[in-house]
């Protein structure tokens, strides 16, 4: 074979490959061109046309072995880099979005410059090329670095103060509620562990529960626990409603009691209660407060002296002897009292119980979860008062009926298709009052047929005399609520700051992304609440509400109102489809009413903030909240039949399908408001740790939770530490150490992150990810880090571990 020969089948590969890199910006030009276009046509950016003719231009010289295209492409992508900065500021994700994909692709074609402007005749410039080539170097490395380093705001390091005994964390160490305290302060004072020896957390035990949860599509089986633990014990509940007891430093199996259920949907324990009726009552102190009754007489005092209360996922409310784990025989019958006596029609999973019961003084209170958009007729939201001994009803709140207290009689139902109280509830000890977050009516989307009671209790916070069930006062969130933004986790009792004053209060979080704080006493909010108006929709006879609540003397989490500029993607393609789509959406902002139009809500339904609660650490005065930025679209369908078929599943809800809404003259899909490549539209962060310094009513930090490791596109796992900021479903745990433990991301960790600053100091890979929330605990003389992990939302990796973390001896 002959040299020259061999040049010219170099030189007839190197057009080949000019031809078809010239094609493949061509082809990109073309996209951007006719995408460009449609944006300008739906009233967005008008950079994508002239960018996309740019890039189609130099893909034509580029084919034609012209040295031009690399310049016209050169001014391309400086242009570019300028409208990114006016655009999206110094932000990096929204930078990544807009340049990246650009500044790989003009490093690709420097080497090419010199040998165009060769092939051409000219001089081949070769310095120019090669400098402007290290800039863009110097830039894509900049942006791989960055992807793997966490960009939020961050505060400034201080030294954790010592663990003080006050309301919220007074006494024992045990974790004897849900939320640790009655008031749900998920703080645990032990200053063993702190930031300085963290590093050296270990694996202390595992245990096996034997009950993995399956959920294809997050609305069937999950692993959402919040373990208590007193004295050497620790108490769980799994997914299927087996209790268990377990030696709390060693995780030596005790006991166990199944509770067996045909029930398939929605099928989760958040948490368990206790009561030790050895111990003295505690009496309030408040004015005008209501004693707490003493407790119906045992039938032996020597047998259930310690009780752990279950709600199973079928609707029964179980009482156990903590030593044995058997049925206490003297609470209602043999040990349990069926809750869907009165209720009319409330089979699984219509009417579920999917929270922990709340123990206040010598009264056991439950609520229950009543399925979304079903039907107009479901179950009533009666929230009800047992006696901790007996079982005995001592009284029952009827949001449609809230004067009569009582049983309803023979053939008669507590009021139908009435709010809700499926999340956790607080008490406080010092007045005697249950705090409660109230869902809504049964139907979400579609008002028309709600009562003026209806109206009045959805989406509030209702506190209630823990004695006699009487109305203390409620609070609304949302008027007519359209959204599901029902309030969806636990009031955290709080000594809340005013002026030279502690007041007490509570502070809830919404799926809104808002913190309202309420004075416990009043229900009187302590920081600015202003009534924002709002724009109606246009389906027929529904009474839109004018004014939204807005607690503006708080900070709102990752409820900022979405621009064009905050759309987001993997590539400069998919933000731009984002555009496009975002464009042809209705959105009026917070409060957009949902109609027969597509309109986007955003936050959607799942938050904002959720069932995980906030943490609360008294020493510093600090709130931790962690959050989900999911937006969903939209659309009601006018239905001819009014009809519907819905199981109860929620995952529909959640942005996976059409609902047919039962009774009212519509049906609804929802979806994510994702890229057409699976990922959330607008800009990271999806979900972020915020610390609240209570005292300033300001964010003291605010960092990105989790990475994209364990999730996966399109069933492909994507193994990147890219700490983008995940969804988040569970709750966080504060510590005296200065530290915030947090699990329930999408990828397989327990973090901690200093809880002055933000900056994540420790974190141990679990078997597979987690929904629950971590406790803390000190027994001899050694604190232990619990987290229970049976699988990530969304994720197919599941199992059934709980596992303690400690210091090693000597630590």
């Amino acid at each position: 074979m002959s040299k020259q020969t061999t040049v010219e089948r170099a030189s007839n590969g190197a057009r080949i490959g000019l031809l078809l890199a010239g094609l493949v910006l061509v082809l990109l030009g073309l996209f951007f061109a006719i995408g460009g276009g449609m944006l300008i046509a739906r009233g967005g950016s008008w950079y994508y046309l002239p960018a996309g003719l740019a890039l189609f231009v130099a893909g034509i010289q580029l084919a034609r072995r012209r040295s031009s295209a690399y310049v016209i492409y050169t001014i391309f992508l400086l242009a570019t880099a300028l409208w990114s900065f006016w655009e999206a500021g110094f932000e990096f994700w929204p930078l990544t979005a807009r340049l990246f994909m650009f500044t790989v692709i003009g490093l690709v074609m420097t080497p090419l410059f010199p040998l165009l402007r060769g092939g051409e005749g000219k001089t081949p410039a070769k310095a120019a090329a090669w400098g402007f080539g290290l800039v863009l170097l110097a830039c894509n490395v900049a942006f791989v670095w960055g992807m793997f380093i966490p960009h939020g705001q961050f505060g400034t390091e201080s030294v954790p103060p010592v663990a003080s005994n006050n309301a919220n964390n007074a006494g024992s160490s045990d974790w004897t509620a849900y939320g640790h305290s009655a008031g749900g302060d998920r703080f645990a004072g032990a200053t063993q562990i702190n930031r300085d020896n963290v590093k050296n957390l270990q694996v202390a035990w595992t245990f096996r529960t034997g009950d993995v949860p399956l959920s294809p599509d997050g609305g069937g089986s999950e692993d959402q626990l919040t373990p208590l633990q007193v004295g050497r014990t620790l108490f769980l509940c799994t997914p299927h409603n087996t209790v268990i007891a377990v030696d709390a430093t060693s995780g030596a199996e005790k006991w166990r009691h199944e509770f067996p259920t045909k029930t398939t949907v929605w099928v989760r324990c958040r948490g368990l209660a206790y009561f030790d009726s050895a111990k003295p009552l505690v009496q309030p102190t408040a004015a005008g407060s209501t004693p707490v009754a003493a407790a119906d007489a045992p039938a032996d005092p020597a047998i259930c002296r310690r009780r752990i209360f279950m709600n199973t996922i079928d609707a029964k409310l179980v009482a156990l002897d903590a030593d044995t784990g058997k049925l206490c025989a003297d609470f209602g019958k043999d040990g349990v009292i069926d809750l869907k006596d009165g209720l009319g029609k409330a089979t699984s999973p219509l009417y579920q119980m999917t929270s922990a019961p709340t123990v206040a003084g010598t009264t056991v209170v439950v609520g229950g979860r009543v399925a979304d958009n079903v039907s107009l007729d479901m179950p009533g939201g009666v929230v009800r008062g047992f006696d901790v001994i007996s079982g005995r009803m001592k009284w029952a709140f009827d949001p449609g009926n809230p004067a009569d207290r009582n049983a309803p009689a023979e053939g008669k139902t507590f009021t139908r298709s009435t709010p809700n109280v499926w999340a956790p509830m607080s008490y406080d000890p010092t007045s005697n009052i249950v705090f409660m977050p109230v869902g809504n009516a049964a139907i979400d989307l579609w008002g028309v047929k709600r009562t003026a009671l209806d109206e009045s209790y959805g989406a509030s916070i209702l506190a209630l005399d823990a004695t006699t069930g009487a109305e203390k006062w409620h609070f609304q969130t949302v008027h007519h609520d359209l959204w599901d933004y029902d309030v969806p986790m636990q009031p955290t009792l709080v000594d809340f700051p005013v002026g030279d004053k502690r007041v007490p209060a509570l502070i809830v979080g919404t799926k809104m992304g808002q913190l309202f704080v309420l004075d416990r006493l009043t229900g009187k909010p302590l920081t600015d609440v202003i009534e924002h108006r709002v724009k109606p929709a246009t389906i027929p006879n529904e009474p839109y509400a004018k004014t939204q609540p807005l607690s503006v003397g708080m900070p709102q989490i990752g409820a900022d109102v979405l621009k064009e500029s905050d759309m987001w993607g993997m590539t400069a393609m998919d933000q731009l489809m984002c555009r496009v789509v975002f464009r042809g959406m209705r959105y009026d902002g917070l409060f957009t009413a949902p109609d027969t139009d597509r309109s986007l809500s955003f936050p959607g339904s799942l938050g904002g903030m959720n069932w995980g609660g906030l943490s609360y650490d008294p020493n510093s005065g600090m709130v931790f909240s962690n959050d989900m930025r999911l937006g969903l679209w939209v659309h009601l369908v006018k239905e001819a039949q009014r009809g519907g078929s819905s199981d109860g599943n929620e995952a529909v809800n959640a942005g996976m399908g059409a609902v047919p809404l039962g009774g009212t003259p519509y049906s609804v899909t929802k979806d994510r408001f994702f890229s057409p490549i699976g990922i959330p539209c607008q800009k990271p962060p999806f979900g972020s740790l915020t610390a609240i310094d209570l005292k300033t009513r300001s964010i003291a930090w605010q960092v990105p939770l989790g990475t994209v490791r364990d999730s996966r596109l399109h069933g492909v796992k994507m193994s990147l530490p890219t700490p983008v900021g995940m969804p988040t479903i569970g709750g966080s745990l504060a510590t005296g150490g200065g530290l915030v433990f947090f699990a329930a991301t999408q990828d397989y960790y327990l973090r901690a992150f200093d809880s002055s600053t933000g900056k994540e100091v420790w974190k141990a890979r679990l078997p597979v990810g987690s929904q629950g929330t971590p406790i803390s605990y000190v027994i001899d003389g050694k604190q232990y880090i619990v987290i229970s992990a049976g699988g990530a939302r969304q994720s197919p990796d599941r199992g059934d571990y709980v596992i303690a973390f400690a210091l090693p001896d000597g630590k």
